[in-house]
């Protein structure tokens, strides 16, 4: 079919504005659909244990935030479980969307309070952690089997007003009780800011109603050269907890978060894409 050259002149701007919108669908489809998928991924909710603080997960923080998830850090009180758990909850009350909230240590303790009866929550993460049922302790479940060397390892009792008191773990003592497997000089710079917790904590036994891991699917990740919590008590709770998926690193410390960062953030990101 021969075009007259009249037509010619309206017709090659129409084709070349049909061919722009084309690409430009083409190339904004795959980043609509990007943008729709990282709205609804679940908020990681962070909850550090005892001795350490929110930068304990700076390594972990980075691979969730870098792979799209948006990230929060709790600064846990480290005063108690109820009252640490309240803490924690205001947060995740306040936070649109599905939640997924992780514990280090005491802080495993915290989260299978606070996420008790909060439909957001979609799963727990214990890393290292404890998984208390009702009128049990972080201190209960720590002496349940042997190879806890904490006790030793303590400084003496800080007295408060109140009648508890705040406990250190001697910095001298910290790096191969606490992480081991981590660089000395790293260490040590996490002996100088650790946050003490106190001793009531790590004796209040969790009430009632509050072991969340019982209905929310739950993950483990734990290394078996642990010194604060013995690795077969990790391996007991996570079993009894049915664990979606149990992740035992050979001979990581008690902070694998710091140590093996790695695993830990693709079990994080298991349970966040898990349904």
């Amino acid at each position: 079919m021969k075009i007259s050259r009249r037509t010619g002149r309206w017709l090659a701007p129409l084709m070349l504005a049909l061919l722009c919108l084309m690409a430009l669908l083409l190339g904004t489809a795959p980043r609509a659909q990007t943008a729709t998928r990282d709205a609804v991924r679940p908020t990681i909710v962070l909850v550090h244990g005892a001795f350490a603080d929110s930068s304990s997960w700076n390594y972990v923080a980075r691979r969730l935030r870098g792979d799209g998830y948006p990230v929060v850090a709790v600064a846990n009180p480290l005063r108690g479980v109820a009252a640490d758990a309240r803490y924690t909850a205001r947060i995740v009350d306040g936070i649109p969307g599905p939640v997924v909230l992780v514990g280090h240590s005491y802080g495993g303790s915290v989260i299978s309070a606070a996420a008790a009866g909060r439909a957001n929550v979609k799963a727990l993460v214990f890393v290292s952690a404890f998984a208390p049922d009702a009128g049990e302790s972080a201190a209960i479940l720590s002496a349940k089997f042997p190879g806890s060397t904490l006790g030793e390892a303590l400084a003496a009792p800080v007295a408060q007003g109140d009648g508890s008191a705040d406990l250190y773990i001697r910095p001298d003592r910290f790096w191969q009780q606490f992480a081991a497997d981590l660089q000395e000089g790293e260490a040590q710079l996490m002996a100088v800011g650790q946050r003490p917790i106190t001793d009531a904590a790590l004796n209040e036994r969790l009430p009632e109603g509050a072991s969340a891991w019982k209905t929310v699917p739950s993950y483990f990740v734990f290394g078996t050269g642990d010194k604060n919590i013995p690795p077969a008590a990790l391996a007991w709770m996570a079993e009894r907890a049915r664990s979606r998926r149990t992740v035992p690193i050979a001979w990581a410390s008690h902070v694998p978060q710091l140590s093996h960062p790695g695993e830990v953030a693709e079990l994080i990101e298991t349970a966040a894409g898990a349904r």
